[in-house]
């Protein structure tokens, strides 16, 4: 199960662990045929177990022929430097690799081009130390001020802190170190006004700075009145306030690139109205068992079987074999478990792979495919929450295509996901300056046939991460 979740990104990675735990798995190299087949499973079932003595003398052990694994030529001590089996690997050969500054790291060379004292620059570490990934300054001056006495020795005042905080927030780019959203906008926005003196950034600070509270909820009415500007003006510092950085430090450097990509786990293809799946290659490796240890443990089985360091040699072998081989069965158990599931998905949702169209898939919920594929409920779920497939219209997460099923005037049961989508067209399609009620949201779906009520679609609108009409509405 462990083994099912692990994503494609970072098979590879856990494969690698695996290897390097027990030499007796390695990986074949391109063009190498697998040496590890069916009939080998049985290959090192040893039925001479039991003819082992552990009352063995130390001159049989001493007389066995192990010539095959030292050589003479080229050795120093008791190992070898050069593997026969295996190229040396090419000198001087550079591999590129992607060198990237964090967030924290950009801040700290921007703070070496102050000029201040020593402890100025250790208070100030502090600070840029403090800042969240996303830019903001979440922790209390006073809990800076402990820190650095407690933890460097040094002592400040809250006022000294806040003076450095201020040169902090003057560093790239522009919103960091804010202590919350309304003085992140308010920073860039006093930012942008040195540079260009327009009439709406001076309403936005003011609308920032004075109604930031009215401008949350869109009660735009109340601002215009208040500030006594046109609609035009209102609409125009509402334009510059949108274009901010709400989290100035998210777009700096990459923590993780397993976060900033998604590796798909299958590709459906349309090939002549044919539907193809298959799988990603790197979920298929192609591991053997080391030919090396398959030879020791031969030559070990042909000497004395009496002494009883020659019995837990033999031992040793195979039970790193024996984990070999449960190994490889568990990753070739992943792939069938995963091209099971994808097809029985594929097969429930044929229409949409060939479409793309949303409204088109059908009700499928966890069970559906655990009564096809004969796989534990457990078992699907595992796979559908963290498994992608790529298709002509876009990489999804398997999750995407399970959904509940609701009825409709005729009787017909539809995806939940067909009426999301729908309801998701309604608010696209509505005018913003009088957005449409959940109230009338309801009626149009009823219209439309679909049996709902008016708080499944509330639910389905916060599903979609679609706010209430009143915060929809725009100038």
């Amino acid at each position: 199960m462990k083994l099912l979740q692990v994503p494609t990104a970072n098979l590879e990675e856990r494969i690698k662990e695996e290897m390097e735990e027990n030499p007796a798995l390695e990986q074949a190299e391109e063009g190498h045929e697998d040496g590890f087949e069916e009939d080998a499973q049985d290959e090192f079932d040893s039925s001479d177990e039991e003819d082992f003595d552990m009352d063995g003398s130390e001159d049989e052990y001493d007389n066995i022929d192990i010539s095959e694994y030292v050589h003479d030529e080229d050795e120093v001590g008791d190992y070898r430097l050069r593997d026969d089996h295996y190229p040396e690997m090419e000198e001087g050969k550079t591999i590129p690799h992607r060198v990237e500054t964090s967030f924290h790291e950009s801040l700290l060379e921007q703070l070496g081009l102050l000029t201040m004292t020593e402890d100025e620059r250790k208070v100030a570490e502090q600070v840029v130390g403090s800042i969240d990934d996303d830019g903001y300054l979440r922790r209390e001056t006073s809990s800076i001020v402990d820190d650095l006495a407690f933890r460097q020795n040094i002592h400040t005042t809250e006022q000294e802190v806040e003076l450095l905080i201020r040169r902090v927030q003057q560093f790239e780019p522009a919103g960091i170190a804010a202590r919350n959203l309304q003085e992140c906008l308010l920073l860039q926005l006093h930012r942008k006004q040195v540079h260009a003196q327009a009439p709406s950034i001076a309403w936005a600070i003011d609308i920032l700075d004075q109604y930031f509270e009215e401008f949350t909820k869109k009660h735009y009415e109340k601002i215009q009145r208040g500030l006594e500007i046109t609609e035009d003006d209102l609409r125009d510092a509402i334009a510059q306030i949108l274009r901010l950085n709400p989290k100035p430090g998210g777009n700096v450097g990459e923590s993780n690139k397993g976060e900033t990509y998604v590796i798909p786990d299958f590709f459906v293809y349309n090939n002549g109205g044919k539907l193809e799946l298959t799988l990603n290659s790197k979920n298929a490796p192609d591991l053997r068992i080391s030919e090396g240890y398959r030879e020791m443990l031969r030559d070990y089985e042909k000497g004395s079987k009496k002494d009883k360091r020659q019995k837990e040699a033999v031992l040793f072998i195979k039970q790193k074999i024996d984990a070999a081989k449960w190994f490889i069965d568990a990753i070739k158990q992943r792939q069938n478990t995963l091209m099971l599931t994808m097809q029985a998905i594929l097969e429930h949702q044929d229409e949409f792979f060939r479409t793309g169209d949303e409204t088109t898939l059908k009700p499928m919920i966890l069970k559906d495919i655990a009564e096809d594929t004969s796989l534990d409920i457990s078992t699907v779920s595992r796979v559908a929450n963290s498994k992608f497939v790529q298709t002509e219209f876009g990489t999804y997460r398997l999750k995407f295509f399970f959904s509940e099923s609701l009825s409709t005037d005729s009787g017909e049961e539809v995806s939940t996901r067909e009426v999301k989508k729908i309801l998701s067209n309604m608010v696209e399609a509505e005018n913003k300056r009088k957005p449409l009620s959940d109230e009338k949201l309801t009626d149009m779906l009823q219209e439309k046939g679909y049996n709902i009520a008016r708080r499944t679609v509330a639910k389905y609108r916060e599903q979609l991460n679609i706010p209430v009409a009143r915060l929809r509405k725009s100038l």
